[in-house]
């Protein structure tokens, strides 16, 4: 009996030690300065149309080159990272973002003698037509252009533009077929 109250008394005394760690009483401050800075900050910088739905956790990285249409939205989950210095993300009206997709304006470097984030950003204009469809997890990279009425499926990596009205898909995504 006396071995099963020692043990119920440190499983408690470790309990209430997690409790009052200081690393577990200070993780609801950095959760606040990382949401401030990637989510609500950076909204005030966005170019926004009539009526846009963004999800609560939508990470967005240099806004203030980030351009969305009349009623764009936004799933859960996404990131739209315009490049640091130049490059734009500009999507027109009505298109819509399945949860977490990615959208990056910029690439590293590729030079062999050189840290690979050491090199400079290479900074590349992305542009999403009207009426288009980003299924989830999507990922769009740097320098493409998706044509107005095009799907792009879920999971795709679209590397090359997409005309207007086609369906593509796949990782690199290829066009399989256009919209009747």
């Amino acid at each position: 009996m006396a071995v099963q109250q020692r043990s119920l008394l440190s499983r408690l005394l470790r309990a209430i030690s997690s409790v009052f760690d200081p690393g577990v009483l200070l993780h609801p401050l950095r959760l606040l300065h990382y949401y401030g800075y990637s989510h609500v900050k950076p909204r005030r910088l966005l170019t926004l149309g009539r009526d846009v739905r963004i999800a609560p956790n939508v990470s967005f990285a240099n806004a203030e080159r980030i351009a969305l249409g009349d009623q764009v939205q936004v799933g859960a989950r996404c990131a739209l990272w315009a490049g640091r210095s130049s490059s734009w993300i500009r999507v027109g009206a009505r298109t819509t973002f399945g949860p977490d997709c990615f959208v990056t304006a910029a690439d590293y470097g590729l030079a062999a003698d050189r840290r690979i984030t050491d090199q400079p950003m290479i900074e590349r204009d992305i542009t999403i037509g009207a009426d288009c469809w980003i299924g989830t997890r999507a990922i769009l990279t740097a320098g493409i252009t998706i044509g107005d009425g095009a799907v792009i499926g879920a999971g795709s990596v679209v590397t090359r533009d997409v005309p207007a009205g086609a369906i593509a898909a796949g990782s690199p995504a290829r066009v399989i077929r256009m919209r009747s």
